[in-house]
């Protein structure tokens, strides 16, 4: 009897411990879930208090006749698939070179750390100023060509300006996170395969990239969310410009929630999009999961 009333009393004790949480996590979000489910079926401006129930027709118009959405979703995707490809790549080559103990190694990771610490929208402004200011000033310097480019003014090359810029701010992050797993490889390993007469590209392809699957795991899973919900570097930098090319799906969901005062057909497209990610997520994990259980 004693045993069963002491395990009541440590139920309750974890009851009352975890219910201000739970009851924090359902009002910040699953009621709010529900109410995008609700006014997704809706036509509303986000001020009538009784929204026009329309079924399923906003997500029929949306993935039927909507071009900004459309062109806003291959913006998104060719972004995407960019974005985790050099970031990953780039941040295990820095953080390999960083790992070889070099002098200046903790200077050089805190400057590569420093710009994700900002924020994005402070970043695009800093670059829209260099795009449009630095640029020529360094182009009538120089008379280098390639200051004198519009980068912010062409389509292509404004696409690889919010990149390129989304990039540098974030690289630090992923750096860390890749140094943290090579500093985890054991050193014995290396060493090993050094005596077996394994060079530095083998050793690398053969050794390192297998047992940073964790980590690769974690930064690919982080800038697949990432760069899905690009909007804040959009807004300072290029404001979907020129011409709405820059238009990603986040950003386009805000033009028509916030701007157009049509908040159940963004409200729709925004469950879309939760839907998307939350789908491509699951692949994901699962797929790198599986590679690290092979590894």
């Amino acid at each position: 009897m004693m045993k069963l009333g002491r395990k009541w009393t440590e139920k309750l004790e974890f009851g009352i411990f975890t219910l201000p949480v739970l009851i924090c996590v359902v009002f910040a979000f699953y009621i709010p879930l529900g109410m995008t489910f609700r006014y997704s079926l809706t036509e509303w401006n986000g001020i009538s208090k009784h929204p026009k129930f329309v079924g399923l027709d906003n997500f029929r118009q949306i993935l039927s006749g909507d071009a900004n959405f459309s062109s806003a979703s291959w913006f998104t995707f060719k972004y995407a698939v960019l974005y985790i490809v050099l970031i990953n790549v780039l941040a295990i080559l820095l953080a390999v070179i960083l790992d070889l103990r070099l002098k200046t190694a903790p200077l050089l990771r805190a400057a590569f750390f420093i710009p994700y610490i900002l924020s994005l929208v402070i970043v695009g402004f800093i670059w829209k100023f260099i795009f449009m200011q630095g640029f020529e000033s360094l182009g009538a310097s120089t008379g280098w060509g390639i200051f004198k480019l519009s980068w912010l003014g062409e389509a292509n090359l404004a696409f690889y300006s919010v990149l390129g810029v989304s990039i540098w701010q974030s690289v630090g992050f992923y750096l860390v996170i890749y140094i943290a797993g090579l500093q985890s490889i054991p050193y014995d390993l290396k060493e090993a395969a050094t005596v077996d007469g394994a060079g530095p590209i083998k050793r690398f392809f053969s050794i390192t990239l297998p047992l940073l699957a964790p980590s690769i795991t974690i930064s690919v899973f982080m800038s697949l969310t990432n760069s899905i919900k690009i909007f804040d570097v959009i807004v300072s930098l290029t404001a979907g410009g020129p011409g709405g090319t820059t238009f990603s799906v986040a950003y386009d969901i805000y033009r028509d929630t916030f701007q157009n005062n049509m908040y159940g057909y963004g409200t729709a497209k925004a469950l879309i999009l939760f839907v998307a990610v939350l789908i491509i997520t699951i692949i994901q994990l699962t797929f790198f999961k599986s590679r690290e259980v092979e590894g």
